[in-house]
């Protein structure tokens, strides 16, 4: 954009770089607006310029007229012509004074960033910089586009190099937006420390006027906290970006972490507020507040949520999910609706090990033929499964409890105490076996006199 005093540019990163007029020196690149609003006069501004700490040479009617078209060419989308304008300027580089080198690869740098070719930009950039009769507000903003471009290029100790020299020049308190730019490389560098300090002093500024910090700085506070295992302040930052962005997998997150420093009273609250926000939609989020609820002592509360999540389909109906779902049917005392879960995860694994807890549970429910039946089928998967026996000695053992105990119901004093025979071999059930047994056969003989009274 073309000014009676020179041509603004406006690089991608928002830096204005002022080209000083015909016959004029270098100035700032923009003059204080409230003093331009008084009437200060264009004399007075100039007192406020570099050559009053440095001498710089004027630029030069034919190199500014050249340097305008190529800006020109550029805008209008001739990037081609506006490079060989630039090169024609180029072709008389000794001739140029330092100031008019300077703009001349800093229009460079632009063209090439526009032209997204990041190693051309910065190679001009740092021509600019290298020229030393040149305002100290070019090189400020050069060095800071500098920074920002290494940054793209993943260059992170470059990056900090050049805004530490930029620092060092521009003698300004740190916006926000700046410190957060450190607060990036210096995590980037892994020098957490340093990161977690500028993101901080940029949050205290941000907030310090009133309002929220930006979600980006928060995550990158929280990331720092996680690479310096410090679990209780990520816990904090995890708390101010539910109660600021209200994601769902901030909610999540932050339940989590609650579990991880051991508030689990938390952890639960946080997550049972998230599933009845809607945020809770995966399968494995699902299966980690079914687990909580059951560990709250709510298992009632963990059935709900599983069954719903397998009638849905967002849960798959495996013996994993299956399984899980009928413990927490069993816990919340539901032995009919565990009962029919168990039945269907028994048929799915047909390992033995659900049939038994099958079993078991008609036993508990003094269904006695049926916990029979269970019984017999789960010690026939057992058999099957031969390379797992070693582990299941235990539940074979109280198979055989088991069906001593229903047979005895059933008034089968003979299979009640075969069975008892065959579960006394277990050492885990020797003890209980053998004082069942001889309670059946002291029932067994009270049981004959009865019928012979009767008879």
């Amino acid at each position: 954009m073309k000014s009676k005093n020179g041509l603004l540019l406006t690089s991608a990163f928002t830096l204005l770089v002022m080209l000083a007029g015909n016959k004029s020196i270098a100035e700032e690149s923009q003059v204080n607006k409230n003093q331009a609003d008084k009437g200060i006069s264009k004399a007075s501004a100039e007192k406020k310029s570099y050559r009053a700490v440095k001498k710089v040479p004027a630029m030069r009617n034919r190199v500014y007229a050249q340097l305008s078209r190529a800006q020109k060419l550029a805008d209008e989308g001739d990037k081609i012509e506006g490079f060989e304008v630039l090169a024609e300027v180029e072709d008389r580089l000794s001739s140029l004074n330092s100031y008019e080198r300077a703009m001349l690869f800093n229009f460079y740098g632009f063209m090439y960033y526009a032209n997204e070719d990041i190693t051309l930009a910065i190679d001009s950039f740092n021509k600019v910089v290298a020229e030393t009769a040149i305002p100290d507000s070019l090189i400020i903003s050069t060095l800071y586009s500098l920074a920002q471009l290494s940054m793209q290029e993943q260059d992170y100790k470059g990056a900090l190099n050049y805004l530490t020299r930029w620092q060092a020049l521009n003698g300004k308190t740190l916006t926000s937006n700046q410190e957060m730019l450190f607060a990036q490389v210096y995590y980037q560098d892994k020098d957490f420390v340093n990161s977690l300090k500028h993101t901080q002093a940029a949050i205290n500024l941000t907030e310090a006027e009133n309002k929220n910090p930006k979600e980006n700085w928060l995550t990158l506070q929280r990331a720092a906290y996680y690479e310096l295992n410090q679990p209780k302040q990520v816990t904090k930052v995890m708390e101010k970006l539910v109660k600021l962005f209200d994601k769902p997998q901030y909610w999540l997150q932050l339940s989590s972490m609650y579990g991880e420093i051991g508030e689990e009273d938390k952890q639960m609250a946080v997550m049972e507020a998230a599933y009845q926000a809607g945020y809770i939609t995966k399968s494995a989020d699902i299966i980690t507040i079914a687990q909580l609820y059951q560990f709250h002592g709510a298992p009632y509360k963990s059935a709900a949520v599983l069954s719903e999540a397998i009638e849905e389909g967002t849960i798959f109906a495996d013996e994993k999910h299956l399984s899980l779902l009928a413990n927490a049917y069993l816990a919340a005392k539901e032995d009919d609706k565990a009962i029919q879960v168990l039945t269907r995860v028994s048929d799915i694994a047909q390992t033995g090990k659900h049939t038994a807890l099958l079993a078991q549970t008609y036993l508990n429910t003094e269904q006695w033929q049926a916990a029979i039946n269970a019984s017999t089928l789960a010690l026939s998967r057992f058999a099957k499964h031969k390379e797992g026996k070693d582990k299941v000695v235990k539940d074979i053992a109280n198979m055989h409890l088991l069906q001593g105990m229903a047979n005895f119901n059933l008034k089968h004093f003979e299979r009640s105490l075969t069975a008892f025979n065959r579960a006394a071999k277990f050492d885990s059930t020797q003890k209980s076996a053998m004082q069942w047994g001889k309670y059946v056969e002291r029932e067994q003989q009270h049981y004959k006199i009865q019928l012979a009274m009767l008879n």
